[in-house]
């Protein structure tokens, strides 16, 4: 593949069906075809035991059933999502039997408290975590975090060429990882982690450390031969009245990370004129963290989680410089058509005259909307594609 086809972006007529539409949804181009995606399903062992979807349904097949757009964007993964970005993982095993439950190590280090033989579809107990002080944290995790381990090579070789096959398409190429917040929460958990801000805060800042080491490593291997357009990070820092921890605490031992890693991205660009957007994906009431990370340069927030006030439409007068997705109350996909119609004739109008914006569920969609109820959802908003 031509060198130039990595760095430059190709003519936008020669881009493929869905980067042209992420590229216009990037752009904030008002009125553009809305890109068709969905955030995720729990909704599907449902479906399936109904019999409108076969046990082995493909992506592709979901994808011609409901109408999903073609890929736009390609994210490079391999840094966590919810969890550290181990590799290689904690071993999975069995530490104890309940009887009806077990407690479990789990891949993230973690003792979790689960039914017996089913690991997913709920919210576990979180028992214990891999880090309580220095030592834990260097003898379980830091060694985990190595950006030149043996098993981490091939998975960043892989996304190298995943993202030069995307970017000659015009694809969004994206650094996604897990936010700092998140990623320590799930090294010390919820609850010690407050006490840890205070009573220890150099372990905090070695784990940050520890971060910026890993994601700053990868990304400047991956950035010798591709441009990234976005940096995610999977943060859930909110809840249903703003944030989790003070923004003190965030500006304290937090963003100093993120400013660095965003520096250093933004450093090496082989195209210097290429905007670098940045995402933050959170849960909960997620309008306080608007001004708070646009100081870093955010200007993409997903998923907008109505059940905790949040309003796509309020948010996209109030900032219409601002990237949205998410924001459709996945309670109201389960109430039936007259309740979907409002709510679709409320938002699309309004957010696809504006540009900028991409419709899902603001969570995976719930095992209690029925097939007919998303089916006719799909339908509604293919309007809108």
């Amino acid at each position: 593949m031509p060198k130039e086809s990595i760095i430059n972006l190709p003519p936008y007529e020669e881009m493929s069906p869905g980067a042209k539409k992420m590229r216009s949804f990037y752009d904030l181009k008002p009125d553009a075809p809305i890109y068709q995606k969905e955030f995720g399903f729990y909704s599907m062992d449902r479906w399936k035991a109904e019999g409108h979807l076969s046990a082995d349904v493909s992506e592709k097949e979901l994808a011609g059933l409901f109408g999903f757009d073609p890929p736009g964007k390609y994210q490079t993964g391999n840094l966590g999502w919810c969890e550290a970005g181990f590799c290689p993982v904690f071993e999975e095993k069995v530490l104890e039997d309940l009887g009806e439950y077990e407690l479990v190590q789990d891949f993230a280090g973690r003792g979790v408290k689960c039914f017996k033989n089913r690991r997913s579809g709920f919210m576990p107990e979180y028992v214990d975590h891999p880090v309580t002080d220095i030592k834990t944290w260097e003898e379980k995790c830091l060694w985990r975090m190595d950006p030149q381990s043996p098993e981490r090579i091939p998975d960043i070789e892989k996304a190298i060429a995943g993202a030069k096959s995307a970017a000659a398409e015009g694809q969004i190429i994206c650094a996604n990882l897990v936010g700092g917040y998140m990623y320590l929460r799930s090294l010390m958990g919820p609850v010690d982690l407050m006490y840890l801000f205070y009573d220890n805060p150099q372990l905090i800042h070695r784990c940050m450390e520890g971060w910026l080491a890993l994601a700053d490593s990868v990304y400047a291997r991956i950035q010798k031969e591709v441009v990234f357009d976005e940096v995610f990070i999977g943060e859930d820092i909110c809840y249903n009245h703003g944030f989790l921890i003070s923004v003190d605490m965030i500006r304290e031992f937090i963003f100093p990370y993120y400013q660095q890693l965003l520096a250093n991205v933004k450093s090496r660009q082989l195209d210097k004129t290429r905007k670098l957007h940045f995402q933050v994906d959170t849960d909960g009431f997620s309008d306080p963290a608007i001004p708070l990370y646009r100081e870093l340069g955010m200007d993409y927030l997903s998923p907008f989680e109505v059940a905790s006030g949040s309003d796509v439409v309020r948010t996209a007068r109030e900032y219409p410089w601002l990237l949205m997705s998410g924001g459709f109350d996945k309670r109201i996909m389960a109430k039936g058509k007259d309740a979907i119609d409002r709510e679709v004739d409320r938002i699309m109008p309004v957010m696809k005259k504006r540009g900028g914006y991409i419709p899902t569920c603001d969570h995976g969609v719930p095992e209690e909307v029925s097939f007919e109820n998303y089916l006719y959802y799909r339908k509604r908003m293919l309007e809108f594609a």
